[in-house]
């Protein structure tokens, strides 16, 4: 009695009530997205309010459960857990396709997505290699193996194919990049393979993953600036297009850069700063006429997505169907909303916005509560985050902090993308937002991993790593 007394005086309120106010919004805004007024009993588990508090019922339960066991437990049998999580991403390839995907396994009415079930697995396995205390984070083999643990997943969940997981998976990344993780023995024994060239050091291989989040970037913007006409210097018949366009912005970046670092740096760090800028135009050039080339390359339809998530084409009845309609449904909320249960584009029953329950339910609650309601919506799940990120930095043990990061980095992916596509910021790519959305796998999952970082908090003072 006086342990559990112990585990809830030292469990971290502030996250939890985060969570239970989530939850609680999110079961609203589902009884008013699907209401049936043939069927108005919230508690009707024939529609999908009634499965959505049945799913709420059920991962509060299982985090109770959670807090039951022993924090060592997730530990031990973080392996046995990895690998279950693995053979049913396998399993779910042999099952009927749903919606083009072979994503869920079935059982009688029930349905599971093994793939949100296998970011904790992914999240414990990650957490308790790489917190090893002989751990060393600059060895080829940690490098190796720490990604390995990642792309395995991957793979499986691409060949379903699940793209919004597949993204929502590289959040590791930014954990094990946070723990100081370097790339550079791969990057060394690569270049170090070169005639001539021996290297015991290079910045590339220490900041990869910032450096592959430039490149995306850098893609991006070319593909923007590749297809757009503009006039140099604001002078109207001076114009330039395509890649001409992509090397006059990436000369006049670099320039202006190479003139920040000059008023900053000292006389001999002039010459260094002239070599870097130079090095960098010269790879970003190369870069922005291989992904120019590259996309002129890609089929029609392929373009098209690519160009719509742009905003470089429009097609509001076509393929930017529902992204079209969410934005709408959202701006359509105006200042304060039009009040619970008056959502008239984003209900289901009016269908304008496909799947306005789940990947877009954002829209329904915008339409419902405005602007200042969306605002205080994104700023809980702000503080969550936030929550999360003080919770991890005050843990003595590495494997606790490891965790912690791990379930913040999933959190933000969901929230960062689920938001963003309902205003069109992001591609639909169909992910829920994070206690919000209707589904029982992606309620249970979320439940469990944030119940387990709980758990662990609550018996920080008693590990030491």
């Amino acid at each position: 009695m006086r342990a559990n007394d112990k585990i809830t005086q030292n469990m971290d309120w502030p996250l939890f009530v985060c969570y239970i106010l989530l939850v609680s919004m999110g079961l609203m805004t589902v009884y008013s997205t699907a209401f049936d007024p043939d069927h108005p009993n919230f508690f009707d588990f024939s529609q999908k309010y009634g499965k959505q508090v049945l799913w709420v019922a059920v991962s509060l339960f299982l985090g109770l459960l959670v807090f039951l066991i022993d924090s060592s437990i997730y530990r031990k049998f973080a392996v046995p857990i990895y690998l279950f999580t693995l053979f049913l991403l396998v399993v779910v390839l042999f099952m009927p396709a749903i919606n083009g995907a072979h994503a869920w396994l079935g059982f009688g009415s029930f349905g599971i997505q093994p793939a949100e079930f296998a970011k904790i697995g992914t999240a414990l396995l990650l957490s308790s290699y790489v917190s090893n205390v002989n751990m060393n984070m600059q060895s080829v083999k940690t490098v190796v193996l720490s990604n390995a643990i990642i792309l395995v997943p991957m793979v499986l969940v691409i060949l379903q194919p699940d793209a919004g997981t597949l993204i929502v998976f590289t959040s590791f990344l930014f954990v094990l990049y946070r723990e100081g993780m370097s790339y550079d023995p791969i990057v060394l024994k690569i270049t170090n393979l070169i005639p001539g060239i021996k290297f015991k050091q290079t910045w590339i291989g220490t900041h990869f993953i910032p450096i592959l989040f430039y490149v995306v970037m850098l893609c991006v913007i070319t593909l923007l600036v590749s297809n757009n006409t503009f006039n140099l210097f604001f002078i109207e018949g001076l114009a330039v297009s395509g890649i001409v366009g992509v090397l006059f912005s990436l000369a006049l970046i670099g320039v202006l850069v190479y003139l920040l670092l000059g008023r900053l740096a000292s006389r001999r760090q002039k010459k260094q700063a002239f070599i870097v800028v130079l090095i960098a135009f010269t790879l970003s050039s190369a870069l922005a006429m291989s992904v120019n080339s590259l996309f002129q390359g890609l089929a029609p339809h392929q373009k098209d997505r690519i160009e719509l998530v742009l905003g470089l084409n429009e097609d509001q009845d076509g393929a930017d169907y529902n992204r079209n309609r969410a934005m709408a449904a959202v701006g359509s909320g105006g200042t304060f909303g039009k009040g619970y249960t008056k959502a008239s584009l984003s209900s289901v029953q009016s269908n304008h916005v496909p799947e306005s329950e789940t990947d877009f339910i954002f829209c329904p609650f915008a339409e419902e509560w405005g602007f200042f309601g969306s605002l205080f919506l994104i700023a809980v799940y702000i503080f969550m985050l936030l929550r999360i990120i003080l919770i991890a930095e005050r843990q003595r043990s590495r494997y606790y902090r490891i965790y912690a990061y791990s379930v913040g980095m999933i959190l933000f992916y969901h929230f960062a993308i689920n938001i963003g596509m309902n205003i069109g910021f992001a591609p639909v790519i169909g992910i829920p937002l994070p206690f919000f959305s209707y589904g029982g796998s992606s309620m249970m999952s979320f439940s469990i991993l944030l119940f387990i970082l709980l758990k662990l908090d609550s018996q920080r003072r008693d590990i030491l790593y």
